[in-house]
């Protein structure tokens, strides 16, 4: 079953118009990036039930067992976001309800983001669905079949942005 989008079947008709050889390859690529965006949108509607995007979900859980909580510094750099974005998504969190920014006991210009009850709650429920969503993913996989899987995407990201030059006899002119 391949479901790629319109733009994606545009070009691959128009490379193979064009006789370009590697039309196999950009079918290949073109599945992927379509099934990684399946997995993004389910993934997404998913979370939305809860008021909750990607990025506030990853927040609940890097803050999930954090008694002291987490200053927004460390949450940016756990989460790999810019302090910008973490001021956002904390905002957005505080206003559902699931963090709590408070003052620190020694300096209180220091701010430490903690869960609430409420975000206790939905972050220990959201993991094991989560969890239990992402193996159905895989179900049937074998352990040799994952393995295999993860290698062939190991290399497909040794060759993105390696540095290297596409080999000519990839394109045809």
């Amino acid at each position: 079953m391949r479901m790629l989008e319109q733009k994606h079947l545009a070009l691959l008709e128009e490379a193979e118009r064009r006789g370009v050889v590697s039309v196999d390859n950009l079918r290949a690529c073109f599945e992927l990036l379509a099934l990684a965006g399946a997995i993004d949108r389910d993934c997404a509607a998913r979370l939305a039930p809860h008021r909750l995007s990607e990025g506030k979900f990853v927040l609940l859980f890097l803050l999930h067992g954090q008694a002291d909580g987490l200053s927004p510094h460390e949450l940016a750099e756990r989460a790999g976001v810019t302090r910008a974005t973490i001021t956002g998504l904390l905002d957005g969190l505080e206003r559902d309800g699931f963090i709590a920014r408070r003052s620190g006991l020694e300096d209180r210009r220091k701010i430490a983001v903690v869960l609430t009850d409420l975000g206790q709650k939905t972050a220990r429920a959201l993991f094991d669905e989560h969890a239990a969503w992402v193996a159905t993913l895989f179900a049937g996989f074998t352990s040799g079949e994952r393995d295999m899987l993860s290698g062939f995407l190991q290399r497909i990201w040794s060759n993105l942005g390696a540095g290297r030059e596409p080999d000519v006899s990839d394109v045809h002119p």
